[in-house]
């Protein structure tokens, strides 16, 4: 089977904080979610693929350190969406990314402002989407991606704690069908290798589903 020329890869990722749900906080690893989002960032620069995701205060600035660190520019391969209702407090590292999409706020409304932002950042077709660390927005991100795209490849990092594990951990095909997700820690070797997967006849391939 030929190769997709570009794959398009969604991230749902974010840090869990202390002061929010301890469920997440308690079971993350920071250096483990740092790593995978550095090896991703990577493997999406080697394989000239599309990277699509939402500004997060702690997500962003990894994924800019590390092109930063190449010296490569990414054009529009590497797209972050936000939503208008934070953009009183957009990080400066915005400014390094040569694509941003500002999603319109619904004034006094986060929730719905979000859902605005996350269908936006949804939109069109993509080969595959990986879930790194994260709190209840990475969950209803996976929901919402497995409701959208049904059939494309999801890929909790269940190795980095937090909402990946419980995504991970809530379907029994994970650990059947890719028990890396848990036990691979050297990122490089596991993000090259998932993202193949889509490239390759989807026998065995765990897949969205409604």
């Amino acid at each position: 089977m030929n190769r997709v020329a570009a794959p398009r890869i969604l991230l749902s990722a974010s840090v869990p904080l202390p002061s929010r749900d301890r469920v997440y906080f308690e079971t993350a690893d920071v250096i483990a979610i740092r790593d995978a989002i550095r090896a991703l960032t990577i493997v999406i620069l080697e394989e000239q693929a599309s990277l699509i995701f939402g500004g997060h205060p702690a997500i962003t600035p990894m994924i800019r350190l590390q092109i930063a660190q190449t010296g490569t520019r990414v054009g529009d391969r590497i797209t972050i969406f936000q939503s208008r209702y934070f953009e009183a407090v957009f990080l400066e590292d915005n400014s390094a990314f040569e694509r941003v999409e500002l999603v319109d706020a619904v004034p006094g409304d986060q929730e719905t402002s979000l859902l605005n932002m996350r269908t936006a950042m949804m939109a069109g077709s993509f080969t595959s989407a990986f879930f790194i660390g994260g709190m209840d927005g990475v969950e209803r991100e996976f929901e919402m991606f497995r409701h959208l795209h049904p059939g494309v490849p999801m890929f909790p990092i269940a190795s980095t704690g937090a909402a990946a594990a419980r995504l991970f951990n809530s379907d029994e095909r994970f650990p059947r069908t890719y028990p890396q997700l848990r036990d691979e820690i050297s990122y490089l070797t596991l993000m090259r290798s998932l993202i193949a997967i889509p490239n390759l006849p989807p026998s065995g391939n765990i897949r969205g589903s409604q």
